[in-house]
């Protein structure tokens, strides 16, 4: 990447400023969640947690199945035809924005994982 704040164009200078991060995203994991989404919306309706609350778990939950089968070798969901990444990947975004529309409902309970994996890492 180039060094942005070596230009003197106004717009580079206040631009250098905002969220940088969106262009260092991998294209393919955008698309790849954009299908779930799209797969979720046709579902349950586009952005329907922003009207309603919804509950962590759930997500989480869900996130984590699709991350199990494919950890154990299965691409895409059976009923979707989408990446099993991709959906685990919308999960995270719906919880996120959630969190930031003050839509979820948190279900976390503290543990100690934290903890554990600072004490075991190498």
């Amino acid at each position: 990447m180039t060094d942005k704040t070596a230009s003197p164009n106004p717009k580079d200078l206040i631009g250098v400023k905002k969220v940088p991060t969106l262009s260092v995203i991998p294209t393919a994991a955008l698309v790849h969640m954009g299908r779930a989404m799209e797969n979720g919306a046709d579902k349950y309706g586009p952005f329907n947690w922003r009207q309603h609350p919804v509950q962590s778990g759930i997500y989480v939950d869900a996130a984590m199945r699709h991350l199990m089968a494919w950890v154990d070798g299965e691409e895409n969901a059976e009923d979707s035809g989408v990446h099993h990444l991709g959906h685990a990947m919308a999960c995270f975004a719906i919880i996120l924005d959630a969190m930031e529309a003050d839509k979820l409902i948190d279900q976390r309970v503290p543990g100690p994982a934290p903890a554990m994996l600072e004490r075991y890492k190498k």
